[in-house]
């Protein structure tokens, strides 16, 4: 698929058909999120994926969404902050660096035919626990993956660039 039109296919899903998702898929996924940039190319991100149903089930309880139990495959993207780049006036990249994978993964999948969301309305804590996430790292995302179910068009509810940009100052 051209890039742009992934761009513009890319949905977000809620609804997942009972189809494993194909190793090479989810191998190209996650290399395409390895590759992403980070600040100072830090890298300080971690990536779980989750396949067992009894996990997937536990994350589902955690965020309190049914359609969540319901995927094949979750990635949750973690991103250790004590390892990202701070700027000078102490703002730190950690999100921005969790940010950027997250949607390098999300684009992947969505050049595989594969669906996603993205899931950030949870109890870190809980998901910590449930998934045995040191206390130091944060975790940014849910992302189900997997073949959807719901057929959505282009995106289209966007606001058109003449109201978003600004050219040489605001």
């Amino acid at each position: 698929m051209d890039f742009y039109e992934v761009i513009r296919k890319r949905r977000s899903i809620r609804s997942y058909e009972k189809k494993d998702v194909k190793e090479d898929k989810l191998k190209r996924i996650l290399e395409a999120g390895r590759l992403a940039p980070s600040a100072y190319n830090y890298q300080p991100w971690h990536l779980i994926v989750v396949k067992d149903k009894e996990k997937i089930t536990q994350l589902g309880d955690i965020y309190a969404n049914e359609w969540l139990k319901k995927v094949p495959v979750i990635i949750v993207v973690c991103v250790d902050p004590s390892k990202s780049w701070t700027r000078s006036d102490g703002e730190s990249f950690w999100k921005v660096d969790g940010a950027i994978i997250t949607e390098h993964i999300v684009l992947a999948a969505a050049n595989e035919g594969l669906a996603s969301c993205w899931v950030c309305s949870f109890n870190e804590e809980k998901i910590k626990k449930a998934l045995g996430i040191p206390k130091h790292i944060r975790v940014l995302a849910m992302l189900p993956i997997g073949y959807p179910a719901e057929k959505k068009g282009e995106v289209n509810e966007r606001k058109p660039l003449n109201e978003i940009l600004h050219l040489n100052q605001w």
